[in-house]
This record gives C-alpha cells, structure tokens and sequence, in this order.
C-alpha cells in the first residue's frame, strides 16, 4: 500500500513530538506534541491521534548513542513504542533517530527563531517529521 498513514512520535520525558506521515507523498506534517510527565504521556491524547488519524502504523523514534549502542532514552522510547502496540494492537516501527533534535534546532536556528524557543513544541514535531522523513527516504 502506497497511501499509507504513518504516525510518527519523537519520544520525550516532558513532551512527545508528534507527526503524521504518508507513504505516497513521502511527507509529514506537524501535529502538535503531546504533554508527558516523566516520559508518560496520557494515553487517552494518544488514542484520541490513532482515532482521528487512523494510520496504518505508529513510527517512534529510538534515541541511539553515537557508537550505535542503545542509551537510557533509547530504552525508555522502545518501551513507549511497545506499550502503544500492546495498549491499541496497532503495528509499530521504529528507526534510529540519532541526532534528529539536533538538526531539528538548526532548521529553526536558520528560521531565525530564538535561542529560547527552541523548548517550545515546535522542536518536538519536527524531530518526529524528521524521523518520519529519514525513515522513509531509507526504506522505499
């Protein structure tokens, strides 16, 4: 199916970033991030994305160490993703989002957005549009 729907989270203890992707464009667009405490969000925001939205698989971001090796928030992100299959039965992916947040306040640095904003939910987004980008161009 080309016209698959990807929801793709960006996995954080204060905020989830959020996007929503197609296979057929290749594209995804921002949602707004989802409010977590201690890196557990309210399940009933993340089942509300998978009503409205009603992709065909969730994508989550595995925060990796720079050797390839699995670091604590690379731990804490499968276990969300595992949790999202076992809670809704929906198909879960994840790729290695090294350095996505990274790139992610470059685009807003050079959006001359300020130093300070860059804790805002904008940058949590477009880590999960990034995931969702670099997922894609290296699997089709």
């Amino acid at each position: 199916m080309n016209d698959q729907v990807i929801l793709t989270f960006d996995y954080g203890t204060q905020w989830i970033g959020v996007a929503v992707g197609q296979k057929l464009t290749g594209t995804a667009s921002l949602l707004p991030p989802i409010k977590a405490r201690d890196g557990i969000p309210n399940w009933d925001d993340i089942k509300k994305l998978l009503e409205d939205w009603k992709p065909d698989a969730v994508l989550v971001g595995i925060p990796t160490n720079m050797d390839g090796s699995m670091s604590d928030m690379g731990l804490r992100a499968n276990k969300f993703k595992n949790r999202i299959h076992g809670r809704f039965g929906i198909s879960t992916l994840d790729w290695d989002e090294r350095l996505t947040s990274f790139e992610a306040k470059g685009i807003l640095l050079a959006q001359d957005r300020r130093k300070r904003d860059f804790k805002n939910r904008d940058l949590d987004s477009l880590a999960a549009q990034l995931i969702f980008e670099s997922w894609f161009e290296n699997n089709h």
